[in-house]
């Protein structure tokens, strides 16, 4: 048997969604603690998910599991697999569950196989990496990452089909200091876009994008959030990924609705106000909602957390987590 658990991700935007540079998308993100997916798996004469958990047996997660086992057999030419998932990211929060489902899967498949997961490689026949590298680039090494993104004019408007694309290269990688931490507030809200409706809506985006946010962004990327977590200077570096995030979230306003989609834009005013909340954004499509801060305002960002929800008018959870260093842990 295997067992393959990988750590949520923070997605705080991306470099450039305008066809008017040469290179596309480019994300920055990082890896976390938890919450986390972990999945066991042994070998078998056909693909089956074991559903003797907690899930129900129609739970939409666990077709996910059956579509990736199922495509990660394929792949590596194995018999089959009885797959079992016993801990699960929220599902299309905007921490990353796609991905590292899919990574933990085809892992644990693999390593019962006795076989190589190679996931880099391997992710965008299972659909993952297409935009952003930033979920694959912590299942395997954690920290900062910074990604190349795509040639513009191979990675267009059109997604091409799974498969048909690289995952982004690691432009740039730092470790996220030990005493850092991360605020996570994960309001009761829809999920993020996903699937075709998230494709349809970077669609739209790519077409309107303004060139000049991209530029505005590089400005910060380089002279701001690399220099920062750089030096661990996390005050420095919450504001600068915060800032990310707005410039992002004007490309995405009308798809949305606003810089933020609701309830994340009164979460985030709310946290702007905290002394313990150094910067705080929306991740990927939300609702899940960062802040950066660091172990002694810990409990100070927590409490600011549970006040923002309840300034939102809604319900939700609230958790400080630590950044991971290192990429999913795998056991046989």
């Amino acid at each position: 048997m295997s067992r393959v658990s990988a750590g949520a991700r923070l997605h705080f935007g991306f470099g450039n969604l305008s066809l008017s540079h040469e290179r596309l998308y480019g994300a920055l993100g990082v890896a976390l603690a938890e919450p986390r997916t972990t999945v066991s798996a042994t070998p078998a004469s056909t693909v089956t998910v074991d559903t003797s958990g907690d899930l129900p047996a129609d739970d939409p997660v666990l077709a996910d599991v059956r579509r990736y086992a199922t495509r990660a057999v394929g792949l590596l030419d194995v018999t089959g697999a009885t797959v079992t998932l016993s801990e699960r990211l929220p599902r299309h929060a905007g921490l990353g569950s796609g991905t590292q489902l899919a990574a933990t899967v085809l892992a644990a498949v693999a390593r019962a196989h006795d076989r190589a997961p190679a996931v880099r490689e391997r992710a965008p026949a299972l659909g993952r990496g297409g935009r952003s590298g930033i979920g694959v680039a912590a299942f395997e090494r954690g920290g900062f990452v910074l990604d190349a993104g795509h040639p513009t004019a191979r990675f267009t408007t059109d997604r091409p089909a799974d498969g048909e694309w690289e995952v982004p290269a690691v432009a740039a990688r730092h470790p996220i200091p030990d005493e850092w931490r991360f605020l996570l507030v994960l309001p009761d809200a829809e999920p993020g876009r996903n699937g075709d409706a998230e494709d349809a809506a970077m669609r739209t985006a790519v077409e309107r994008a303004d060139p000049a946010l991209a530029d505005r962004i590089a400005g910060i990327v380089t002279r701001r959030v690399l220099p920062a977590i750089a030096e661990g200077r996390a005050e420095a570096f919450g504001a600068a990924v915060a800032e990310v995030g707005r410039l992002n979230g004007a490309w995405y306003a009308d798809e949305q609705g606003g810089v933020y989609r609701p309830p994340v834009g009164d979460v985030v005013a709310e946290l702007e106000d905290s002394a313990a909340v150094f910067g705080a954004g929306q991740s990927s499509w939300g609702p899940a909602v960062y802040g950066v801060t660091d172990a002694a305002h810990a409990d100070a960002a927590q409490a600011a957390g549970e006040r923002a929800l309840d300034a939102a008018g809604a319900g939700g959870t609230v958790r400080v987590v630590r950044g991971a260093n290192r990429g999913a842990r795998i056991e046989e």
